[in-house]
């Protein structure tokens, strides 16, 4: 941009230098010839002076001897033509008028023209000057003199002329490319401490600022205007991380004591269903301190630190079918795993994918009604593993859908349904943070395909169990419905199974 700008200057600075040397160049050559001309003028008038007795007489001694000393010192040819337009006498012969632009001449002189002052020599012509005055007595022309000159002193003196102008424009072109040059590194100093600092943000390094010193005052105002900016949004991105890093210490407290309680509960528990509702319980209790883990590292993925692990996508989605089943049995829903069973390896940010599947599947559940379905299957796809939670609720518009990951966006329909509008959003941080894509497509024949794309991931060379709680937990769990919070206290919720009495978990869902 420095380049282009100083170019500006510089062509602006031509034009204006054309525009002064051109009518100057133009000026030179045509003063050089009028000089000349009119010298020629000059000597033609006085050879017409003593031209009249030749011109009467036979007598042409005193005008042969005048035109031939004045070839001898100028090298100038002259003739003198009657009024018939006849030579009369010439030097250094008397052949001048066969050229066209002598006998022209010529002739204008005899209608009592002098000829040859309005004309303008250039350096690129080897034409000679022509100059005829008119013999007169009386107010009777009787003849003519005609001088023709050679013009290749006047033509180089205006060369020469137009070569100090050239050059002078030159030196002033190249001293301007310096001066445009540091003009324009001044003038765009501004902007390159400002592209900097703002790539040195998108970067991650929130410390960055552009120097607000420099440069013109309408940059540097700018400069303080992106400076101030860049204030506000640091602080705002630490207030976030400081809440998220507090909430998450917080919580730890209770789920401490959560924890202790149940343990202490389960010494007392002697039924083999008891303790199979303590077990879950407790795994629900320590899906909870991961999630709460993941907000801390969370918090520390603002500055690009993801922790990525690899996740059995069918164990995860067979887990949170479990967990819900519950609520859907409540709601009179069909919530089922409609895949199959073999292990589908991928790779997500830590807790995004049962974050990512509570949140749809609860959505999923509010939205299908009585006597609805919803399907979860997980199955691989090319490089990745595909995981689809389809259900048979009303579904979403094609504009809808578009919109539907916008923060605190609401369907026109679904004003009135507990949620604040942020499950979906966040939904879509974690998939894309594992390097995934969400998509939200229409079901057949009604309802909404929300698809998540994770990248696939190399079995471990171990095989892993199948996950005791999905074989273990019954279906008459009611009383341990996940209580999740979609997008109000924490994003995706804890896998825990919920209670029968309690209503829709807060925080849900809203988007259709």
């Amino acid at each position: 941009m420095r380049q282009r700008l100083a170019a500006i200057y510089v062509l602006l600075l031509a034009m204006v230098l054309a525009g002064l040397e051109v009518p100057l160049a133009i000026t030179l050559a045509a003063r050089e010839t009028q000089t000349m001309a009119l010298d020629r003028l000059s000597d033609a008038v006085r050879f017409a002076a003593i031209a009249e007795p030749a011109l009467r007489s036979t007598e042409r001694t005193q005008i042969n001897t005048e035109l031939a000393v004045y070839y001898e010192y100028y090298g100038i040819s002259a003739a003198l033509v009657s009024r018939d337009g006849l030579v009369v006498t010439g030097y250094p012969n008397r052949s001048l008028l066969d050229q066209a632009a002598v006998r022209e001449a010529a002739g204008r002189a005899l209608n009592g023209e002098h000829v040859g002052t309005n004309r303008v020599l250039w350096p690129w012509q080897d034409d000679p000057l022509v100059v005829a005055a008119p013999v007169s007595l009386g107010g009777e022309v009787l003849g003519a003199v005609v001088t023709i000159s050679p013009t290749d002193r006047v033509r180089g003196t205006i060369l020469n002329g137009w070569l100090v102008l050239a050059g002078l424009g030159l030196m002033a072109v190249a001293v301007s490319i310096f001066a445009a040059e540091a003009l324009a590194r001044w003038t765009l100093r501004p902007v390159a401490e400002l592209d900097l600092a703002a790539h040195l943000i998108t970067e991650g390094d929130y410390e960055a600022r552009a120097q607000a010193y420099r440069g013109p005052p309408e940059l540097r105002r700018l400069a303080t205007a992106f400076n101030e900016m860049a204030d506000n949004v640091e602080d705002a991105l630490e207030r976030q991380r400081a809440f998220v890093s507090q909430a998450s210490h917080q919580l730890r407290n209770p789920l401490h004591a959560l924890q202790l309680r149940v343990e202490g509960l389960g010494e007392d528990i002697a039924t083999p269903d008891g303790k199979a509702e303590h077990r879950l319980a407790m795994d629900e209790t320590v899906r909870l301190s991961r999630i709460l883990d993941s907000l801390l590292a969370l918090a520390r993925a603002e500055r690009g630190r993801f922790q990525v692990e690899r996740v059995d996508a069918t164990r995860v989605a067979m887990d949170r079918v479990t967990a819900w089943r519950p609520l859907a049995e409540q709601r009179h829903i069909a919530l089922r795993y409609a895949a199959t069973e073999i292990p589908v390896w991928t790779r997500a940010v830590t807790t995004a994918l049962d974050q990512a599947l509570d949140a749809l599947i609860d959505n999923a559940l509010k939205f299908s009604g009585a006597g609805g379905r919803v399907d979860v299957s997980v199955h691989p796809e090319g490089d990745g593993v595909v995981v689809h939670v389809v259900d048979s609720g009303p579904g979403l518009s094609e504009q809808e859908r578009s919109r539907a990951t916008d923060r605190f966006w609401r369907a026109p329909g679904a004003q009135n349904v507990e949620g604040s509008g942020l499950g979906l959003p966040i939904v879509a941080v974690l998939i894309e943070a594992s390097s995934g894509r969400f998509e939200l497509l229409p079901a057949t024949p009604h309802g909404l395909d929300a698809k998540l794309w994770l990248p696939a991931a190399t079995p471990p060379s171990v095989a892993m169990a199948p996950p005791a709680a999905a074989a273990s937990r019954p279906s008459d769990t009611a009383a341990h419905h996940a209580d999740t919070h979609h997008g109000d206290a924490h994003p995706g919720g804890a896998h825990r199974s919920p209670d029968p009495g309690d209503s829709v978990p807060s925080g849900g869902w809203p988007q259709r």
